[in-house]
């Protein structure tokens, strides 16, 4: 792999962060920074936004918005991301995101924003409401979904252009590697392809191409449904496990996870989703692989393997939680350390925004 020498990542301030996000983002980006701390030799920039911005994306309280800014600041702080060695800020802190949002808007062709997948769900999920029958749409139908469609017209503009956006973020600061889950491949790799097309249109070398960096923990399941994606906006809260949740919750939610009835334990996530997803968790935890982790629990029953993953869930989260406790005692004190560091932001991106704004002829 290429040098890495400026990384980008960001996370959107939907409160204190779940399970998912920790294992399958922040554990990472405290990884890299620490690599980037032990060796002297590597001149590596961090840059770690929460993104207030895609946030709009849904309609939000503001009061809540800006409460659940804080909270996911202080979540990143507590999980181990130091302001003095990571430039952690808030998106909105930083105007060239959206100067260069828009620069990018008018060049990105609709066709591309068409395909992406997750304006294609949502398209899915819209024309589903709009049908008064129960019936799966068909692969034929589903491809046929686009911006013209009458599904789409319930839906907002900002969650069509939000890859834009996404691509603006990682291009501003000429970002060399982005640690991304798989479901944001497409994504990055829309702004790959966006910054070529902007390079070529310009014919300038403007933009940096940003290499994905894949997580290296399995994606973390729904605690109810292991076939779906543990998440935030699950309205059941057995489904997910927070950074904040104490270690009875922890230790309850576990408990109840489905397993299956097959005895031993093995992983195999199209057999047995249920004990798969808890070692998936597990693994991510110990820093093993979850075929390792069921090798050494195979004679463990379900019970003593939930013993086990809640255990291991426990010792993570709790000194994570009271850090993040103590933390927003002193919210004042936070929303300092993102002032100090949106200073640093705000003067990379600006002097690369310059750049780009005389390159298509904009006062920068």
């Amino acid at each position: 792999m290429a040098a890495i020498k400026r990384v980008f990542s960001g996370i959107q301030p939907t409160g204190v962060p779940q399970l998912g996000n920790y294992l399958g983002s922040i554990k990472n980006w405290v990884a890299l920074q620490k690599d980037s701390d032990g060796n002297k030799a590597t001149s590596r920039e961090l840059f770690y936004s929460v993104v207030d911005l895609h946030a709009l994306t849904v309609p939000r309280d503001p009061k809540r918005l800006h409460r659940e800014t804080i909270e996911a600041a202080a979540a990143l702080i507590a999980c181990g991301i130091d302001p003095n060695h990571s430039v952690l800020f808030r998106q909105s802190a930083v105007p060239a995101h959206s100067q260069l949002y828009w620069a990018l808007g008018c060049i990105a062709p609709v066709g591309w924003l068409n395909r992406m997948t997750q304006w294609k769900s949502k398209l899915q999920q819209q024309q589903q409401q709009q049908t008064d029958k129960g019936e799966i749409l068909s692969d034929n139908a589903i491809t046929k979904l686009n911006v013209h469609s009458g599904a789409a017209q319930g839906l907002l503009t900002g969650l069509f252009t939000y890859p834009v956006l996404m691509a603006a973020d990682v291009l501003l600061y000429n970002a060399t590697h982005v640690p991304v889950g798989e479901d944001q491949v497409q994504h990055l790799e829309f702004a790959r392809d966006l910054a070529m097309h902007f390079n070529k249109q310009y014919k300038q070398e403007i933009f940096t191409m940003p290499k994905i960096m894949l997580t290296p923990s399995k994606r973390i399941m729904s605690l109810k449904d292991p076939l779906r994606k543990m998440s935030k906006s699950d309205h059941n809260e057995q489904a997910r496990i927070t950074l904040s949740d104490t270690d009875d919750q922890i230790s309850h939610k576990i408990r109840k996870a489905p397993t299956d009835s097959i005895r031993g334990i093995t992983y195999d996530p199209s057999l047995r989703p249920g004990v798969s997803n808890l070692l998936s968790i597990y693994s991510a935890i110990r820093d093993t692989d979850p075929e390792s982790a069921a090798l050494s629990m195979h004679s463990f029953s379900n019970a003593q393997l939930k013993e086990a993953v809640a255990e291991a869930i426990v010792s993570e989260i709790a000194p994570i939680r009271q850090e993040m406790r103590r933390l927003l005692a002193d919210q004042g004190h936070i929303d300092q350390i993102l002032c100090n560091n949106e200073t640093k932001a705000r003067d990379v991106a600006h002097a690369h925004w310059k750049i780009i704004a005389k390159c298509v002829g904009l006062k920068a």
